[in-house]
């Protein structure tokens, strides 16, 4: 391999295995979206939050991160539930913007408890595979990268499968598709969408102990995740699983390479250009319908 192919080959795949992580991260996003309508401003900090909990267990437990998610999936998917049962549903019936408004104050108390209980610094999920690499050629991989994108296409294929293969997830594409018609069906849509945010909040689980094995996190950090999600949601098209995977494959290829050949302090701002542009383009994303 000549050294100028390796030297675009590491953002290439950097990229591409980054973009599993920012799919995991979105996925929620785009599920509540896809079914509720509604944009879940509290969405980075549920995230941030599954962060928290696997470096509270790593740190007085002693449980891998990975491991703590038997425990981690089912506290947010409670959490989750809970906030959409007792929180959102009633305000749902006031306007579409009130659960926007409640979502952003769950967003700043999340962000007060987590410096109250973790400080302000910043934190990380450190183990023996987290600061491995793998060498592929001339490249060197880190194992979490690998491990990002292997979660990614579980999550979303597992995800893909109960919704097209349960009676559950049957209901819930009938409530995204119509609410009024699945009502008089006999759906409760109450009790779906319910589920539909504790499932979103139990995915967020599993994208915060990723992230944290990835990235350090602050009790912010939510808010440039969310952002991300947003942007990825926006490329591959609101409520769409496989839109979203490919929206993360590009986000992450144009951070890369944008960092590459232009510098690392400007790659975000061609990301948000990028996105700026889908939406006045194809507002529908680039792979929505």
């Amino acid at each position: 391999m000549s050294g100028a192919f390796a030297d675009i080959a590491t953002p290439i795949m950097s990229g591409i295995l980054l973009g599993g992580l920012y799919t995991v991260i979105a996925l929620g996003l785009s599920l509540v979206f896809g079914v509720m309508k509604l944009i879940n401003v509290a969405h980075g900090d549920l995230v941030i939050f599954g962060s928290y909990f696997a470096y509270a267990m790593l740190a007085h437990v002693g449980v891998d991160p990975i491991v703590s998610l038997l425990l981690g999936i089912p506290v947010l998917f409670g959490v989750g539930f809970a906030i959409q049962k007792f929180l959102m549903a009633p305000v749902f019936r006031i306007s579409m913007e009130a659960p926007l408004i409640i979502a952003f104050g769950i967003s700043l108390i999340l962000e007060n408890v987590f410096q109250i209980v973790f400080t302000p610094l910043s934190r990380g999920l450190t183990t023996s595979y987290s600061l491995q690499s793998i060498q592929m050629g001339e490249l060197y991989i880190p194992v979490v990268y690998l491990l990002n994108f292997g979660v990614a296409i579980v999550v979303m294929l597992g995800l893909g499968a109960f919704l097209k293969k349960t009676y559950l997830g049957q209901a819930i594409i009938a409530a995204s598709q119509d609410t009024l018609a699945a009502q008089l069906m006999g759906i409760n849509t109450e009790r779906l969408f319910a589920i539909t945010f504790g499932i979103s909040a139990a995915v967020s689980a599993i994208a915060g102990v990723f992230l944290g094995l990835t990235f350090p996190f602050t009790p912010v950090s939510g808010i440039p995740f969310l952002i991300i999600a947003f942007g990825v949601v926006i490329l591959g098209g609101l409520g769409s699983i496989l839109g979203t995977f490919l929206g993360g494959i590009i986000l992450g290829l144009s951070q890369t390479l944008s960092a590459h050949f232009i510098g690392a302090s400007e790659q975000m701002l061609v990301v948000y250009v990028m996105v700026l542009v889908v939406l006045a383009v194809r507002p529908q994303g680039l792979f929505g319908r």
